[in-house]
């Protein structure tokens, strides 16, 4: 039999499959708070320095600075303030530039020596930097530390991912990668909760990468994605896997019989990966677009944030709220992905169109028009809906890869997402050319990217290809010509 048609016998969505859904899902709390560490850890307190001239040396400096004794971060102890602030954004960019690397590395990594191998080094080695990290005698060994660590959250998220996906059959993927991002907008507010109670930076970020060592102990019991393992010409262990969720879903023991999955035949397909997206045509352009549409949801996202401006108030709930106004966009996803006359490509058409016309809108309203016509409404809203595009093109990407190259796939473009977020701070410099010129950017991006999904076929109940030969078979050309009509 098919692999989906395995997946129909054994449960699509059995007790085995929630329960390991659940596992990796929660996971994103971790993941969440190691992304959001350097926000408290690096937050400057209220400080003042005791006398008229601002000391040329560090050493000089921290003799005459006092600080506000609400909160330590890195900032207080080294202090990393006047001359030496840039070195705060400079721990950021450096674990944003690890998640490049990261994204990079492990996709293609994971699709040629498995999921669960890639997926379990790369947590050890974030849960061992992440405690470098809290236990650093120096600012170099800080920053080096977060470099390490966003190398290794980036590529073990992306791979973590990727397994929800596989554990679960096709009409399940939409749940789980909503379930995935939605956890990690929680993981955000969770975070803040601990930084309100836990003022001292070292033991905020012991505490918060603590969860890891559990974790890792326990994704020893997860078996290896069937998919990949079917699509790598291991049979017998993909139906070992099957019997393993049936086992656990409450079935009698199935005898499973599977098909050998088309292009798998050849011992010689070893490179399959990044260069498989270059070297066929479907791939090649269907790459491209994606990646366009990731960097414009990072860039617009971030701009949309960056627009919205720094909230007053309280620290801790700003940070609540950073991660608590994408939760709405989930539900949103959720109805709209799975109807008929939206799918996937409509409703994340509609999404960035909304957001980038939000960019666009802003500009012309003023500054104190109240509440509910005020620029930072307009702009949260377009964050709402900018992150829900987000979410869906995690599972629409995933649809659109065979299995042979879903996590190169998935890396290429999270590489170019983080592109994203690195151009999104520099736009708002552009102001010195015209006030509108970033909102345009912003705008403009969003509109183009919604109008080039619609170049890409819909997935909604479609079959998902296994092999690159897949996308070659009978069902696919079908629904590509039908696509051209």
């Amino acid at each position: 039999m098919e692999l989906d048609e395995a997946f129909g016998s054994v449960g699509q969505f059995g007790r085995s499959q929630k329960r390991l859904t659940a596992f990796l899902v929660l996971l994103q709390v971790y993941v969440a708070c190691q992304s959001m560490l350097i926000v408290l850890v690096g937050a400057v307190p209220e400080y003042h320095i005791d006398q008229g001239e601002i000391p040329a040396s560090t050493e000089e400096l921290a003799r005459h600075v006092r600080f506000a004794d609400n909160f330590t971060s890195i900032a207080t102890e080294w202090f990393l303030i006047k001359h030496e602030a840039y070195k705060v954004n400079l721990a950021s960019s450096l674990y944003f530039a690890g998640l490049l690397i990261g994204n990079i590395v492990f996709g293609p990594l994971s699709d040629k020596l498995g999921r669960k191998p890639v997926y379990m080094s790369g947590l050890f080695f974030d849960v061992i930097f992440g405690y470098v990290t809290a236990f650093a005698p120096s600012y170099k060994i800080f920053a080096m530390s977060r470099f390490i660590v966003g190398i290794m959250n980036g590529g073990m998220s992306l791979v973590s991912f990727v397994l929800t996906q596989e554990y679960v059959g096709k009409s399940y993927w939409a749940l789980t990668g909503s379930l995935t991002n939605l956890t990690f907008a929680v993981g955000i507010a969770v975070y803040a909760f601990l930084g309100y109670y836990i003022r001292e930076w070292r033991f905020l970020a012991f505490v918060s990468n603590s969860p890891g060592v559990f974790f890792f102990l326990l994704s020893f019991m997860l078996p290896e994605s069937p998919r990949w393992l079917y699509s790598q010409g291991n049979t017998a262990e993909a139906e070992d896997v099957l019997q393993y969720l049936a086992c656990g879903n409450g079935k009698e023991r199935l005898t499973i019989k599977l098909k050998p999955c088309a292009g798998t035949m050849k011992k010689n397909d070893s490179a399959s990966g990044v260069l498989n997206l270059l070297k066929h045509p479907v791939l090649r352009w269907r790459t491209i677009i994606l990646m366009y549409i990731w960097y414009v949801c990072s860039l617009v996202y971030y701009g949309l944030t960056f627009n919205a401006g720094e909230l007053g108030g309280n620290l801790y709930l700003n940070v609540a709220l950073y991660g608590l106004i994408e939760v709405p966009a989930f539900p949103l996803c959720m109805f709209f992905i799975e109807k008929s006359w939206s799918g996937r490509r409509k409703t994340t058409t509609s999404f960035l169109i909304f957001a980038g016309f939000a960019c666009i809108f802003t500009m012309f309203l003023p500054e104190n028009s109240g509440f509910f016509f005020s620029p930072t409404l307009l702009a949260l809203c377009g964050k709402l809906t900018v992150s829900a595009a987000f979410n869906i093109v995690y599972i629409y990407t995933s649809e659109l890869y065979p299995t042979v190259v879903r996590n190169a796939g998935l890396g290429v473009c999270s590489m170019t997402c983080r592109f994203g977020g690195v151009l999104a701070p520099f736009v708002p410099s552009m102001k010195t050319l015209n006030p509108s010129v970033p909102f345009m950017v912003f705008g403009i991006s969003g509109v183009s990217a919604g109008f080039l999904t619609l170049l890409l076929p819909e997935t909604l109940n479609k079959p998902i290809a296994e092999s690159i030969e897949d996308l070659q078979g009978p069902v696919y050309q079908m629904l590509k010509n039908k696509k051209a009509e």
